[in-house]
């Protein structure tokens, strides 16, 4: 009898699967897809001389993330490329904001904007520095994080830590106009607010933002080189070294409960699978809960409150095979591996404003990656294999724009909104569709059809809002791996830390699965002990 089974075989089903071998368990890793990795995937379907990431792309979380480092992946062959700037956000006029790989090139490029703004770019960098290790600690530990929040409230402690809290906690919008006078550092706190659902007035969104920029001046926006499947085959070979095992094409119809513990699962084929120590679920919350474990076996409370649970704005991807590189009009752009469209703070507002009233915007806020940019090997020389994404609703009942959108989605919609993104690219960089040798669109439901965990194409595991994030994800009074069946855990990124490739969500739940076997352990050496102790009494007198 297997030791463990684990769900899905994203990032975070591996990670999960690879601590749990570590531990000299026996796991096997099943997963519906016909290959492993979830959401990092690479393939050659747009153009054979050109690979393309099919969902996630850059990875300064991984980069950054104590989980992944300690794997020791390079082991596995896996190597990080960078472009030469991480990030950039041109404007229509040929400026240029510019997230750069030190703080004095970034700080200089924001002075360009407004004289002082390096200034206060260097003095979050150096707040950064002050706090970086124990904030990265606490966000990729399980809620509560004692030991590293007591570690970070030891830095924050003095006059200047309650100042700190109230920034972090601010909205990109204000953050951006209490700390840049001019435009540039204000793209780049709200521009990256928005890689996930946070819009510009939302609360927190500031320290999100920022907490991107300073990942991305700390590590960069790194690459695996040779695709995003880089990764993931990195964490199989791992993971197969220690003895996993790795079932692709086995989807999971049922998680089996008995006497309120998890006991095995159940295949769409009909295969039983028993475990003798745990299933840790790689999957979406909503299809964890009254999905793969039955009503029948879990609390009123949390059915009611999974009724509530919040996804992230569906995704419109796009990937492109082009003749040649991308020709900006601000020359800056042309180093960054990661480019962000949009003509200025209050046009991301607006994006955000309709998505949440349901309408497609009519001129998305995109994100577009230059990966062969970031590595040589991703295409031919001289050209480049790119991709973009924006945001849609999840559910739409209007478009914005011209085109009649109206989320069916069908092959006019599909092409209509793939138009619409070019278009927004077309604007910045004039002669941009006349590079196009191929695309491959992928729509909200495509997304899915590839990865269940992409629900209409949310790529977050339910939205990043304060709501539904710490002890509130995935519902109020969870935070943690641990569900209402023993031996049962959530490994996937509707569990907290949330999105993002890090592997802290597959951690915890393998950590909370390693303890919960120990606990269990000692509690029957206990009660084994005692049981034996009154055996003792029983039988002394009558001998």
């Amino acid at each position: 009898m297997l030791d463990a089974v684990v769900v899905g075989a994203g990032p975070n089903g591996l990670v999960a699967a690879n601590l749990l071998a570590d531990a000299g368990w026996s796991v096997e890793v099943l997963e519906a897809q016909s290959r492993p990795g979830g959401a990092v995937r690479s393939d050659r379907g747009v153009h054979p001389d050109y690979v393309s990431d099919m969902f996630s792309a850059f990875y300064p979380l991984a980069a950054a993330s104590p989980v992944i480092r300690d794997m020791h992946l390079h082991a596995e062959g896996l190597r990080w490329a960078h472009a030469p700037s991480a990030l950039a956000h041109p404007l229509p006029d040929g400026r240029c904001a510019v997230l750069e790989r030190s703080t004095e090139a970034t700080a200089k490029g924001l002075d360009a904007f407004a004289e002082g703004d390096g200034a206060a770019w260097t003095r979050m960098c150096g707040t950064w520095d002050r706090i970086s290790t124990q904030l990265l600690d606490a966000l990729f530990t399980p809620f509560p994080p004692l030991r590293a929040g007591a570690g970070l409230a030891r830095r924050l402690r003095g006059p200047a830590g309650l100042p700190l809290v109230r920034s972090l906690a601010l909205p990109a919008r204000r953050l951006g106009e209490e700390e840049f006078r001019g435009e540039a550092g204000r793209l780049l706190l709200a521009g990256n607010a928005l890689h996930a659902d946070l819009a510009p007035e939302a609360a927190g969104s500031g320290g999100f933002g920022w907490l991107l920029c300073m990942l991305g001046q700390q590590y960069g926006f790194p690459v695996p080189v040779g695709g995003a499947g880089s990764l993931s085959a990195a964490l199989v070979r791992r993971l197969e070294r220690r003895g996993g095992i790795v079932r692709c094409g086995r989807p999971v119809r049922e998680i089996v409960v008995r006497g309120g513990r998890a006991v095995g699962v159940r295949t769409e084929s009909g295969e039983a699978i028993p475990v003798g120590r745990a299933v840790l679920a790689d999957v979406s919350a909503p299809d964890l809960y009254g999905g793969l474990v039955d009503e029948r076996h879990l609390p009123r409370r949390l059915l009611d409150s999974m009724r509530r649970f919040q996804w992230d704005f569906a995704t419109f991807k796009i990937d492109w095979a082009l003749s040649g590189p991308i020709p900006w009009n601000a020359a800056a752009a042309a180093g960054a591996g990661t480019v962000h469209l949009s003509d200025g703070v209050d046009e991301m507002t607006r994006f955000a404003a309709q998505l949440a009233a349901g309408r497609v915007p009519d001129r998305p806020f995109t994100l577009l990656g230059q990966m062969t940019t970031a590595d040589v090997s991703r295409s031919p020389l001289g050209t480049e294999s790119a991709w973009a994404y924006t945001h849609v609703p999840q559910t739409v009942v209007g478009d914005a724009g011209a085109d009649g959108i109206t989320g069916a989605w069908d092959e006019r919609e599909q092409e209509a909104m793939a138009d619409r993104v070019e278009r927004q690219v077309e604007r910045y960089a004039p002669g941009f569709r006349s590079l196009v040798r191929a695309r491959r669109i992928l729509a909200p439901p495509t997304l899915q059809a590839m990865d269940a965990n992409l629900h209409g194409g949310a790529i977050n595991g339910g939205t990043a809002n304060l709501h539904q994030q710490l002890v509130f994800r995935p519902v109020p009074g969870t935070g943690r791996p641990e569900t209402p069946v023993r031996g049962l855990y959530l490994a996937s990124a509707s569990a907290h830390p949330g999105g993002g490739v890090h592997g802290a969500c597959g951690a915890n739940a393998a950590r909370a699965a390693l303890h919960g076997s120990t606990a269990t352990r000692h509690a029957l050496a206990s009660a084994q002990r005692l049981l034996s102790g009154a055996r003792l009494r029983i039988e002394r007198p009558q001998g």
